[in-house]
């Protein structure tokens, strides 16, 4: 028998006008959108905004449905649109804001099992770590330089 360990490592700033410009600029279009989710059943609204290395953005929100669980996470519709529209364009950056409808979201919300799968499927695919940017509706955001940080014993092709 053996003990492996795993450290993660956060880079935290204390509100989202503490980060660098570009990240700030996009996570302003996170916290934009994520008032456009349709949350009608959990009133939990996230938005997510992807910067790709062509420059362009692709903003996403939470899409509920009644039959649960058909709707959707932010994370992951803006990962597969950018996916579809550009193919080819790595992602660089990911923002995430997250606030409830009924209460004050001051933690930083990170992404879903599911949303770090699929994060972690494009950063495969691309070989370059995505920055991912996370926080609730205010206070502290936290910087994670990879998926891998979120992620440490991903899945991937490789165990196909």
């Amino acid at each position: 028998m053996k003990q492996i360990n795993i450290n993660t490592s956060f880079t935290v700033f204390q509100s989202a006008a503490e980060l660098p410009q570009e990240a700030q600029a996009l996570m302003q279009q996170a916290v934009e959108i994520r008032k456009k989710a349709y949350a009608p059943y959990s009133k939990f609204r996230v938005g997510a905004a992807i910067l790709l290395d062509n420059g362009k953005i692709v903003l996403g929100s939470n899409q509920e449905n009644a039959a649960y669980p058909s709707g959707l996470c932010a994370e992951r519709v803006t990962i597969f649109q950018a996916g579809a529209i550009y193919p080819d364009a790595k992602i660089v950056k990911l923002a995430v804001s997250a606030a409830s409808d009924t209460n004050e979201t001051k933690s930083p919300i990170p992404p879903c099992g599911a949303c770090r799968q699929s994060i972690s499927e494009y950063e495969f695919k691309q070989d370059t770590p995505i920055e991912i940017y996370f926080m609730g509706e205010t206070g502290e955001v936290y910087k994670s330089d990879s998926i891998k940080n979120l992620l440490p014993l991903s899945f991937d092709k490789n165990f196909l």
